[in-house]
């Protein structure tokens, strides 16, 4: 398996909350969105990426001191790291806060709406939310830039997503209910389409994790890592199965990923082994094993370490939000 597979099989995103929303110019909504929030939804999650996917209309997008996107329809906006973000015809205007003017669903389900502005050109969009644990941890979304902007036509999937998310939202806007639950299926679909994207277009002479795959000696040293897990690696036998020198692959790793590569293998064992311990009922000793632990004590230092917190105390609190 190579490494983007495996890290995108661990961060195991749900998707879900979605928001259908209709915009008249003049507007601008300041949106801040926290996982509570997004509970009552999603259950009890960590970690929230929200995006805003365009139906119809145009779009401008801004979030911290990046500077603004503008999308049409087709065109979709993701926060890996959920920042706080405006979305408006104008932002310049006065921001009007989202938790004003949400509509909460029904009683008989289906989506939150927003509708909004003034006299002027329309704007469709439909709001959608994935959650996650300990994605602060997580190799992948730590690349990530605070804003992804994707035109989904221009992807392999385009056409297909494009038209299940006008339909789900033509669906919504007559009041059938259902429709979300497919929206939520292709949320998951449309962050792995915006990764790849992403990753497909990074320019030249960018740093990360995912500029580490596109680095043959790195990229191999991850795929072996992520492969053979519960091998004891050392950074000698990497540079070995790389060609390059002990030295030259950690100066490599550090350059690229920010951290030497036996770090960087520990914090993927725990990453790992937290969703173990969340999704089965093995012993701490089993999975202490499958990520390349001899001893569960080492394990457990390892994990205290990386996680905050010994796994048995990991997996008590992770079973009373499932």
């Amino acid at each position: 398996m190579d490494a983007l597979s495996d890290v995108l099989r661990i961060t195991r995103l749900k998707g879900g909350v979605f928001l259908h929303a209709e915009f008249t110019q003049p507007w601008c909504l300041g949106v801040t969105i926290s996982a509570a929030d997004c509970s009552p939804y999603l259950g009890e999650v960590s970690d929230i990426i929200p995006y805003h996917f365009v139906i119809d209309g145009t779009l401008r997008v801004k979030t911290g001191t990046e500077p603004p996107n503008e999308l049409g329809p087709g065109e979709v906006v993701l926060f890996p790291r959920n920042d706080s973000h405006l979305l408006g015809g104008d932002l310049n205007l006065s921001p009007v806060s989202g938790d004003d003017v949400v509509r909460p669903p029904s009683t008989e389900g289906g989506l939150s709406t927003i509708r909004m502005g003034g006299n002027g050109d329309r704007t469709t969009i439909v709001c959608g939310f994935l959650g996650g644990d300990a994605l602060e941890s997580n190799p992948l979304i730590n690349t990530l830039p605070p804003m992804l902007h994707m035109d989904v036509g221009k992807g392999n999937s385009g056409d297909w997503i494009r038209g299940t998310f006008s339909y789900a939202a033509d669906e919504i806007a007559s009041g059938r209910m259902g429709s979300e639950t497919v929206l939520a299926k292709i949320s998951e679909i449309l962050f792995v389409e915006a990764i790849r994207h992403y990753s497909e277009n990074l320019p030249e002479g960018e740093i990360g994790w995912l500029a580490a795959l596109k680095d043959p000696q790195l990229s191999k040293g991850l795929a072996l890592m992520h492969s053979k897990l519960n091998f004891p690696w050392t950074v000698d036998d990497l540079g070995r199965e790389v060609g390059l020198s002990r030295s030259a692959l950690a100066d490599r790793f550090v350059q690229l990923i920010g951290i030497p590569p036996i770090q960087y293998l520990t914090n993927w064992r725990m990453q790992v082994a937290a969703q173990n311990l969340r999704n089965s009922i093995q012993s701490i000793q089993q999975i202490a094993e499958q990520v390349g632990y001899d001893s569960e004590a080492a394990f457990s230092r390892a994990f205290k370490r990386v996680m905050k917190v010994p796994p048995a105390t990991w997996r008590r609190q992770e079973s009373k939000h499932s």
